[in-house]
């Protein structure tokens, strides 16, 4: 099994980076968690023109995959910059209206995914009542049980550990389609929304490595950096080591994916677990090591540190995931 990028997939990787790092994203996260949803929508259009969004939808589909690994690249870089937005839900809503067996419903909505024009989000009530940023999304999709209905209403927006990420019960919509295809379809969705997930976790665990370890050499104590003082070098190795040994198993994991592996349940968990908890110990690393100055709300790195704890839970629990691995 290979799991290094090619070279396309690694220029993919430094366009979007480069693509974000000039796109102001802590403003667009900042006016997401007021309900200002016109600069995060301006960079979800830039993002679908880079065929982000693409990547999810079949090709008859006016998309280019379903690639899971290519997915897994990009939504790396979209942790890397804390883009806000329904991000993994609309890439899942994709790959669940791609296998439900019905053309007419994933024809009414893949293009659309697919080019940016339509905002999906996605509720599978067996993992939890909420649906992120329905408030902002064009679709709204809920699987209850073997039902799959559209068009659900959000309710008041709930609070979250990440203001950025704003949460709602959504009730009503109609019913599309019911039957064990549903069922089906909306576990496969939800091992592609783990994925997606844990590669943001992946990108969003390095970015705050890579903003403490300069913090660190910048910031003295009796005269010296405090980058060199050996616990904190501990601590930024332990962080180190654990998106080291996270980012082949992301990787991994998408390649099962794509085969439509036996193992893939089992191998996205393990991916989703690993790099769920390795950003939540680069951000709590990053929080002690900044100081208290790491807590405020003014500074940027804020808005990284609130989104560990989150995408660590979503999608699938360290207690779940662990326990599906186990099992499998």
């Amino acid at each position: 099994m290979r799991f290094l990028l090619d070279a396309e997939q690694r220029e993919f990787a430094r366009s979007l980076d480069g693509l974000l790092a000039s796109s102001d994203t802590p403003a667009a996260v900042r006016s997401w968690a007021t309900g200002d949803h016109a600069p995060g929508r301006a960079l979800w259009a830039r993002l679908a023109e880079a065929g982000v969004f693409a990547l999810a939808v079949p090709e008859h589909y006016d998309g280019l995959g379903p690639l899971p690994l290519d997915i897994a690249v990009a939504f790396t870089e979209l942790g890397r910059h804390a883009v806000p937005g329904p991000l993994v839900e609309t890439v899942a809503a994709a790959a669940l209206l791609d296998r439900l067996g019905a053309p007419d419903t994933a024809a009414a909505h893949l293009s659309g995914i697919a080019w940016g024009k339509t905002v999906a989000t996605l509720c599978l009530t067996a993992l939890g009542p909420y649906a992120l940023d329905a408030d902002a999304a064009d679709t709204v999709l809920v699987v209850d049980g073997d039902a799959l209905r559209a068009g659900a209403e959000p309710g008041p927006v709930q609070p979250s550990a990440d203001p950025a990420r704003r949460l709602s019960r959504v009730s009503g919509g109609t019913v599309l389609a019911q039957g064990p295809a549903v069922a089906a379809a909306a576990a496969h969705a939800a091992d592609v929304a783990a994925l997606a997930t844990a590669a943001q976790s992946l990108g969003l665990g390095r970015a705050l490595l890579a903003r403490t370890v300069e913090y660190v050499a910048q910031r003295t104590q009796f005269g010296v950096p405090v980058g060199s003082f050996q616990a904190v070098k501990h601590r930024l190795a332990d962080s180190l080591i654990a998106l080291e040994f996270a980012e082949p198993l992301v990787h991994g994991a998408a390649l099962s994916l794509a085969a439509d592996s036996q193992e893939a349940g089992r191998d996205v968990a393990a991916a989703k677990v690993s790099a769920g908890e390795a950003a939540h110990r680069a951000a709590r690393t990053a929080l002690q090591l900044h100081g208290a100055v790491g807590y405020t709300d003014e500074l940027d790195l804020s808005l990284w540190i609130r989104k560990a704890r989150p995408l660590r839970d979503a999608w699938g629990t360290p207690a779940a995931c662990r326990a599906r691995v186990l099992a499998a």
